[in-house]
C-alpha cells in the first residue's frame, strides 16, 4: 500500500474493513444466470438479487477480486460509493465534494466519468460530468502534486459512472477496467468475434460439463472453445488479465495473490482433448491452435482445418455432446439470402449427423430461429447491434 500512514488507516477503516455494495453489469436476459455463477464463488457474498441490467451483491473487496476473476458472464462489475439526491447544480458540486474521493481513485491516473440520467431535474450529462471532473480534480490535486503518474489496468483510465433517477444520483467506481470478455487469450480477431461473455452463457444454458465432447465446427477465433477449454480445465476467466481495482487505494495484493493461489490449486489437466475445433479457413485455425499452445491449453482442445459440411463427429468422439455454432450471416455471405440459405444447411446438417447431440446455435433473427427443424428454447439477445436468437436444445 503506497499511500501515507494516516489515509491508510482511513481506507482500512472505511473500504477494507467494512462490506461493500457492488453491482455485477450483464447482457439482458442473463442476469438469473449471472446470480446463480455468483453464488456459486466461496465467498462472504451477501444480499444478493436480480435487478434490471445485472445483479446487486453485498461483500467485502476479497469478493470484488474474486468475481472479477472468476465470473464468466458480467461485462464488469461495479463498487457503489454513494448515492445522494440533487436537483440543481449548487447542490451537485456540494455533494460531489463531501465523498472522500482519496479513498477509492488512484492519484495517479486519468479519469472518465459516465452519466446517465432519466427523469432528473439535471438531464445534461456533459454538464454533469464536468462538475464531477472539476471537483474530483480540485480535491486530488494535492495528492498528484510532484508524484509520476501511471496508467490504470483497461485503458489506461479510471472509470466513474455516475447514474441518474428521479433526483437520485448512485456513484459507482468501475473494478473491472477493460471489459470482462477480453479475456487476455485472444490477440487475433476472427470475421465475426463473438463476445466470451456471450459463448459462456450459451455454454451454461446448453449444460456444458467438461466430460463432455464438445464440437465447434465454424471455430473462427475460437471462442466457443477457448471459453469451454478454460472451464474444462478449471482456470478463472480471468486468470490471464488484469483489473483496474489493481490500482485502486485499497489494493491488498497480498490478499489478491492468495485468491489466485487458490484458483491454481483447482486447475487441472485432461488426459486427452475432448473439444474439437475446426473451421475451413486455414490461417483461422493456425491462429487458435497458436493460442492455445501459448496458453497451455491444447490439452484441452484439438483443432484441425475442414469444412463443416464434411466433417463426421462419429470421427472424433464415439459419445455424443454438445455442438456450438455461431454461423456467419449478414454481409460475410453477401446477404440476407445467402446467410438464410447458409443457416437452414447447416440446421439440415446438425438434424441428420448429430441426433442425440446438444446444440447452442445463434440464429440471425426470429424467423430463423422458428425454421430450425428441432426443438429449441430462445433467448433474444444482442450483439454487435443486431438482434439474435441464441436457441438451446437438443437434436432428437
Amino acid at each position: 500500500m503506497s499511500c501515507p500512514l494516516p489515509l491508510f488507516k482511513r481506507i482500512k477503516r472505511r473500504v477494507i474493513g467494512r462490506p461493500q455494495r457492488f453491482f455485477a453489469a450483464t447482457s439482458p436476459g442473463f442476469e438469473t444466470i449471472c446470480l446463480q455463477e455468483l453464488l456459486k464463488l466461496q465467498s462472504t457474498v451477501d444480499q444478493a438479487s436480480v435487478t434490471s441490467g445485472g445483479v446487486e451483491f453485498e461483500g467485502r473487496l476479497d469478493d470484488c477480486y474474486r468475481a472479477n476473476l472468476n465470473l464468466r458472464l458480467p461485462s464488469r462489475i461495479l463498487m457503489r460509493i454513494g448515492t445522494f439526491k440533487s436537483s440543481n447544480f449548487r447542490q451537485l458540486e456540494r455533494k460531489i465534494g463531501e465523498i472522500p474521493w482519496e479513498l477509492y481513485l488512484h492519484y495517479g491516473g486519468p479519469l472518465k466519468v459516465h452519466v446517465t440520467t432519466k427523469h432528473c431535474r439535471l438531464h445534461h450529462s456533459g454538464a454533469i460530468a464536468e462538475r464531477f471532473e472539476q471537483t474530483i480534480s480540485a480535491r486530488r490535486s494535492p495528492m498528484i502534486s510532484g508524484k509520476k503518474t501511471h496508467p490504470v489496468a483497461g485503458g489506461g483510465y479510471q472509470n466513474l459512472y455516475i447514474r441518474g433517477l428521479d433526483d437520485f444520483f448512485t456513484i459507482s467506481v468501475d473494478s473491472s477496467g477493460d471489459l470482462l470478455y477480453k479475456r487476455g487469450l485472444k490477440k487475433h480477431a476472427g470475421k465475426a468475434p463473438l463476445r466470451e461473455t456471450l459463448a459462456a452463457a450459451a455454454l451454461i444454458l446448453a449444460g456444458y460439463e467438461s466430460s463432455q465432447p464438445l464440437i465447434d465446427p465454424l471455430c473462427g477465433a475460437g471462442t466457443f472453445s477457448l471459453e469451454a477449454a478454460l472451464i474444462a480445465k478449471r482456470i478463472p476467466p480471468g486468470w490471464f488479465r488484469d483489473f483496474a481495482f489493481m490500482k485502486w487505494p485499497s489494493f491488498v495484493a497480498s490478499r489478491w495473490n492468495y485468491i489466485r493461489r487458490q484458483a491454481e490449486s483447482g486447475f487441472v489437466h485432461p488426459a486427452q482433448p475432448l473439444i474439437f475445433a475446426s473451421d475451413i479457413d486455414e490461417a483461422a485455425c493456425r491462429k487458435l491452435q497458436n493460442c492455445a499452445e501459448k496458453y497451455s491449453l491444447s490439452d484441452a482442445v484439438k483443432v484441425q482445418q475442414t469444412d463443416f459440411f464434411n466433417l463426421d463427429p462419429r470421427k472424433l468422439t464415439a459419445r455424443s455432446g454438445i455442438i456450438c455454432i455461431n454461423p456467419p450471416y449478414g454481409h460475410r455471405l453477401g446477404g440476407r439470402l445467402e446467410s438464410e440459405k447458409f443457416f437452414l444447411a447447416i440446421c439440415d446438417k446438425l438434424k441428420n449427423d448429430y441426433r442425440r447431440w446438444k446444440v447452442a446455435l445463434f440464429a440471425p433473427g426470429r424467423k430463423l430461429a422458428r425454421a430450425v427443424p428441432f426443438q429449441t428454447k430462445s433467448y433474444p439477445i444482442l450483439h454487435g447491434g443486431l438482434k439474435l436468437e441464441l436457441l438451446i436444445g437438443k437434436i432428437q
